[in-house]
């Protein structure tokens, strides 16, 4: 009796399905440090996609999506890979959203994803170095290469009349891609470049960096820095010895944060970060919005960058990223349905069903060669104190 009774408890429990097993995914962003001002609503972004596809209870058979943030710092390579390290292999998760900055996401990838096999999509790396890096298939990037922002700032440089220009960049990976990117590309269209000098983050004081600016000159100084950091330290500084009225901003100089700290004279001065006007730009914006975040700079491509690693873990029926890293391109690239944000339990039922996906996204995503982003640029003018947009390019 006692052996039909375990056999009939036996049969009860095989009979019940089991319950999906939780994913987890890393976001590593840098909650501390030069851009910390920016990370919040980056962060808010790859978990708005993750929510989205958890609620719709179509992902991996009802499986949830456990955010497990970290701090990268964007510029201690070592506290990074110790986060990363700890996000791996304390906290479990599949896959890392992250990191931001070039130097901490090369770090990450060489020291902590490669050797445990885990999966990075970075919504905001933009170095060119990163388009060559050993990688095994595991590396993406929902933004485009500083290659093609050094492009796209000579031309608007060319386009407002800009004959010289001096350039202050920090000294990471980052910097100096970017302003070697500018300078070739702004020398190619016949500019000057006066000095092209590096500034370090941290600093309380950057005159002797603006003495040496302001003797080389130049129609504007552009500043391929931090907004929250040395890039911030460079304008104030120049600002306040007069010498230079006009300021360039790439990327990573851009966010609210910035004309608040420098104010009025701050007006006038322009720049670039990624950024499309697609249909999926505006679908997010809403979204963003009534989840009670500003869609600001990099937050589109977190969410972007979240949900492709959903649509691949869907698509391959796993959350193994040595399984899953074969999709991404799949399930971002044609053929299949669009996908726009707000629609992630319409992608994960076509690709339970054995369907295709494009994902679109926020940014009009494009995945190109080994995991990079076409993107486009959006142009921003600061007026009255606020960052406005011109036209996308």
């Amino acid at each position: 009796m006692k052996k039909t009774l375990a056999l009939a408890v036996t049969a009860a429990f095989l009979a019940t399905p089991a319950f999906a097993a939780d994913v987890k995914i890393g976001v590593l962003l840098g909650f501390t440090g030069p851009i910390e001002s920016l990370t919040p609503d980056m962060a808010s972004g790859a978990e708005l996609a993750m929510k989205e596809a958890s609620e719709s209870g179509a992902f991996m058979g009802g499986s949830k999506i456990i955010s497990v943030r970290g701090d990268s710092t964007c510029v201690d390579a070592a506290a990074a890979t110790a986060t990363a390290e700890r996000l791996i292999t304390s906290d479990g998760v599949s896959a890392i959203m992250g990191a931001d900055c070039s130097g901490v996401t090369t770090a990450v990838l060489q020291n902590v994803a490669l050797a445990k096999g885990v999966v990075m999509i970075s919504p905001s790396a933009t170095s060119p170095a990163l388009s060559t890096v050993e990688d095994n298939g595991l590396f993406f990037r929902t933004s485009p290469s500083d290659a093609r922002q050094g492009q796209v700032l000579a031309e608007i440089l060319k386009e407002k009349g800009v004959k010289s220009a001096a350039i202050s960049y920090t000294n990471n990976d980052y910097g100096k891609g970017l302003a070697a990117s500018i300078q070739s590309n702004f020398e190619d269209l016949g500019g000057k470049v006066t000095i092209s000098t590096s500034h370090e983050d941290g600093k309380g004081d950057y005159g002797a960096e603006v003495a040496a600016l302001a003797q080389a000159g130049g129609d504007v100084l552009i500043v391929a820095g931090y907004l929250d950091q040395g890039g911030k330290g460079v304008i104030q500084a120049s600002i306040d010895a007069g010498a230079f009225d006009v300021f360039v901003l790439p990327d990573g100089m851009i966010g609210d944060s910035l004309p608040a700290a420098i104010g009025k004279d701050l007006n006038g001065s322009y720049g670039t970060l990624p950024g499309t006007d697609s249909p999926g730009a505006a679908k997010f914006n809403g979204l963003a919005t009534a989840a009670g975040f500003k869609p600001g700079p990099y937050a589109p491509q977190s969410y972007d960058a979240a949900a492709l690693m959903i649509l691949a873990m869907q698509a391959s029926s796993s959350s193994d990223s040595l399984k899953f890293k074969t999709k991404i391109t799949d399930v971002a690239n044609a053929p299949g349905e669009k996908i726009y944000p707000g629609e992630l339990a319409k992608a994960l039922k076509i690709l339970a069903s054995g369907g295709d996906v494009d994902y679109v996204g926020a940014t009009d995503v494009e995945l190109i060669g080994p995991g990079e982003s076409a993107g486009s640029f959006q142009e921003i003018m600061i007026k009255d104190q606020k960052i406005t947009p011109v036209r996308y390019r």
